[in-house]
């Protein structure tokens, strides 16, 4: 592990601590808030990152002070044999956090191989209990196939599994509290999150965002007075976390409304090796290309190294501020350029 003097900081003096690694841009559901069109362009299969050249990355991130991966997609369990990476990653000796992002609907089949091979956390997405409504959000009929994994998660040992819930005004939020004390009762930690204008969120309207405020507000008319836990341990962490008067533990993510930017330590690489400093970026840095032509990870190291130290990145703080503030792209600019996807990079 590097010292705080090898560990690069950027030009707001964020160092670079968590990485988010898409294995697929592929989903097996098409969730209005990330993947509403009908079609998409996906990445060229030749252009997927091995396991190993996925490894070797991670071991250039790690020599920059990377110290916490979170396996994400598209949807991670459409990639073939994901354990086998897992494995890979847990033995890294740099690496003190290893987690996956899914939407649990392949998870009752791999979640103790996912487990056995030495994956450390998981988080789960999950919008609503209600099947008609579960097919209306994702235009698929897997809501068994999800709480299934989650029960299999639970099974596997899987502790601390947090609960991922895009709140969106008119469509789920009359559900808050029921997803809470699902949460509650299956021993999880539900996290509420603003509906964010990123990529891929074509149908994006500020009308359509549940602000922290009134999320907080919601909750405590079902639920009693909340307070906020750990503040002075939140540090990078996306979310705010209250607690109900019995102890049971959630947390909002605000990025929409109250970003936290100035705090950010994560960046994001791209199922075909593209780097990216920021959720928002428009721009990425093809890693891919050198690695393949023969550089290891120290040459890529001082790639990432000079990107991160130029990185300036703000976004969520830059569009709050906008006037006229819509969605980040239109289909067809994300039909020219797929990094723009939400799905591609990695949430």
């Amino acid at each position: 592990m590097p010292t705080p003097s090898e560990s690069p900081l950027d030009r707001l003096d964020r160092p670079l601590r968590k990485l988010r690694i898409s294995v697929t841009d592929r989903c097996n559901l098409r969730c209005g808030y990330c993947m509403p069109e009908e079609e998409y362009k996906w990445l060229p299969r030749s252009a997927i990152l091995s396991f190993e050249e996925i490894t070797t990355l991670v071991d250039a991130f790690t020599r920059l002070g990377v110290h916490e991966v979170r396996l994400t997609g598209g949807e991670p369990l459409l990639r073939r044999d994901l354990p086998v990476l897992v494995r890979m990653l847990a033995a890294h000796p740099a690496l003190d956090d290893l987690a996956l992002t899914t939407n649990a609907v392949g998870l009752a089949a791999e979640a103790a191989f996912l487990r056995e091979a030495g994956l450390g956390r998981l988080t789960i997405s999950l919008d609503t209990l209600r099947s008609e409504r579960y097919r209306a959000l994702t235009r698929r009929d897997a809501l068994e196939q999800a709480l299934a994994g989650i029960e299999a998660a639970s099974r596997a040992g899987f502790e601390g599994i947090k609960l991922n819930t895009v709140v969106l005004r008119g469509e789920n939020d009359d559900e808050l509290a029921e997803l809470l004390d699902f949460a509650r009762d299956g021993g999880h930690e539900l996290r509420f999150i603003e509906y964010m204008d990123v990529g891929g969120a074509t149908r994006w309207s500020r009308e359509a965002v549940l602000p922290r405020e009134e999320i907080l507000a919601r909750i405590e008319a079902a639920f009693g007075p909340v307070h906020e836990v750990d503040a002075e341990r939140r540090g990078s962490a996306p979310a705010q976390r209250y607690a109900l008067q019995d102890g049971t533990r959630f947390g909002v993510i605000a990025s929409t409304t109250q970003p936290f930017c100035g705090a950010c330590d994560r960046a994001r690489l791209t199922a075909d090796g593209h780097f990216f400093t920021c959720l928002y970026a428009r721009e990425g840095l093809d890693l891919a290309t050198p690695l393949r032509a023969g550089a290891g990870a120290q040459d890529v190291a001082e790639l990432l190294r000079a990107r991160w130290s130029g990185r300036s990145d703000r976004g969520a703080e830059e569009r709050l501020g906008m006037e006229g503030r819509g969605r980040l792209a239109d289909a067809q600019e994300l039909a020219r350029d797929p990094h723009l996807e939400m799905h591609t990079r990695g949430g």
